[in-house]
């Protein structure tokens, strides 16, 4: 039996929402799934569907911590031993170490995979990010055999510059959105329990409170239009949450702005939302966006790495630097006060997100693990090798 492993820093916030799809088609392909990630679950092992065995690998986000030595320590015992066909790579610490502890059984035939869920390096990022992340991935493109990017920045740089014996563009690695679709908001009473009246303009964020989600420009732009019929709901939870609540009082928002915490039923407070805003400094391709544009919603969003892959100025929405306040300001203002250009951007949205859904995009990767699978009869599948294993 062929067996694969998927590597990630964590379950619950990696595996969990991106990777249970993909864990799925290769039971069903046949394959023995071993997941290797450190438990992030509060309380008990985590249950992985399709997973035939779970390692607990105690990763630390900090690549400079030591706990990573035992790590790759133990990560490299697991794949020298393991006899694996596949080795896939996630998350920067985990790909770090899981391509590094791979070496040997490389040379063996194992094939190793890197999904690259947004690189560290990017237009506008900060100089230290690329001293310290851009030479680690080009180094380690020399022992990748497939590289899948999913922006098309990513894509191009690793084109010119990186040395993975496949590199690909795939659109992300899928959202539900027919979970978002099918979803029943009862606008009225949703936006009731936050306080906002049916006839005013719900502006809505998916988000962690943290400096990343750049969430004080949007408190910023609203405070500039001094619009009282502006509602800024955002809902996520992270450790800026005192900070950004001064920040709204300090700004006079308080009647204004609704704190939500993390929240269960982001499918019906997008639909129950008018428009949809992300001035985010970094993204890779986020599903929040995506979520989004399936809620057919119009958005104001950074003109960055990922937003602009989805986003089509003018169409689906505004795109403005991530610190662009009078930007923002303007990009509200027109959607607010106009009700016909809102749901023109949203139905534009709705049909290009498609593109990303869930089951698109594992047909996608179903075609680079197990292309032409349809064309050969069933005696030949139990004995031919994945076409991956003879890049």
């Amino acid at each position: 039996m062929k067996k694969i492993l998927f590597i990630a820093t964590v379950v619950k916030t990696h595996i969990s929402v991106f990777h249970l799809p993909y864990i799925k088609m290769f039971k069903e392909k046949g394959y023995e799934t071993v997941v290797a990630a450190k438990n992030d679950y509060e309380n008990g092992m985590p249950n992985i569907p399709n997973c035939d065995c779970y390692i607990d690998i105690p990763f630390a986000r900090n690549p400079f911590s030591f706990r990573n030595i035992k790590a790759y320590k133990m990560l490299k015992t697991l794949i020298d031993n393991g006899d694996f066909d596949v080795v896939q790579c996630n998350t920067p610490v985990g790909s770090v170490l899981g391509r590094l502890a791979a070496r040997k059984a490389r040379k063996k035939g194992t094939k190793v995979v890197y999904i690259a869920h947004g690189f560290h390096f990017f237009k506008g990022s900060s100089i230290l990010s690329w001293l310290m992340f851009y030479p680690v991935e080009k180094l380690l493109s020399y022992i990748t055999d497939v590289l899948i990017t999913i922006n098309t920045e990513d894509y191009e740089r690793a084109l010119k510059k990186f040395h993975a014996k496949t590199i690909l563009h795939i659109n992300g690695i899928g959202v539900g959105l027919n979970k978002i679709e099918s979803c029943v908001s009862d606008r009225h009473n949703i936006r009731a329990g936050i306080g906002i009246k049916d006839n005013e303009i719900m502006l809505v964020s998916v988000g962690e409170l943290i400096n990343r989600k750049n969430h004080k420009t949007i408190l910023q732009a609203i405070s500039k239009l001094n619009n009282p019929s502006i509602h800024y709901v955002i809902a996520g939870s992270g450790v800026l949450k005192d900070e950004l609540e001064k920040t709204v009082e300090e700004f006079g928002l308080t009647n204004n702005v609704h704190m939500l915490g993390f929240c269960t039923n982001v499918g019906e407070i997008l639909k129950a939302s008018d428009i949809f805003c992300f001035p985010s400094y970094q993204e890779g391709l986020p599903v929040a966006l995506m979520e989004a544009m399936a809620a057919s919603l119009p958005v104001v969003v950074s003109n960055i790495r990922g937003n602009t892959d989805l986003i089509i100025p003018d169409k689906g929405g505004f795109l403005y630097s991530p610190n662009d306040i009078n930007g923002f300001a303007c990009g509200i203002q027109k959607l607010a006060q106009n009700p016909q250009l809102r749901h023109n951007m949203g139905e534009y949205n709705r049909e290009s997100v498609k593109a990303y859904d869930i089951n698109v995009v594992k047909d996608k990767f179903e075609e680079v693990y197990f292309p032409h699978q349809n064309e050969i009869s069933n005696e030949e599948k139990s004995t031919k090798d994945l076409p991956i294993s003879k890049l």
